[in-house]
């Protein structure tokens, strides 16, 4: 079986999100506790796997690896699924422009309310 080290293409095999691939993008940490989570990310356009802490009991490593940074963005995973031809191995449909450009609004518009609501604290 293939570590959970950054990069590396999971399944999951618990949760809501069961049968989704992922891709780890924060490794283990040093401590006790840390040791047994990872942060992965789908990206939920492309494989329904949302951003999260997950503990890697519920994960099934594959022998697949993408070249990520630590911390990468949603855009950086896709475009390294893309490169390695993963999308097509793994039947993920990837988004079409219009949907990232949605998502990228959409995020702008979150950050922007944010803001104002933070202004209204002061």
């Amino acid at each position: 079986m293939a570590s959970l080290e950054l990069g590396r293409v999971c399944l999951k095999i618990a949760g809501r999100e069961a049968g989704g691939y992922c891709v780890v993008i924060k490794p283990a940490g040093t401590s006790k506790q840390e040791k047994s989570f990872v942060t992965v990310t789908g990206p939920k356009l492309l494989t329904g796997v949302k951003r999260r802490r997950v503990n890697i009991t519920h994960l099934k490593a594959t022998e697949n690896k993408l070249e990520v940074a630590e911390d990468a963005s949603d855009e950086q995973v896709i475009a390294a699924y893309d490169k390695t031809g993963l999308t097509n191995k793994l039947g993920l449909k990837k988004p079409s422009a219009a949907e990232m450009k949605a998502r990228e609004q959409k995020a702008a518009q979150k950050a922007e309310a944010a803001k104002k609501e933070q202004k209204k604290g002061k």
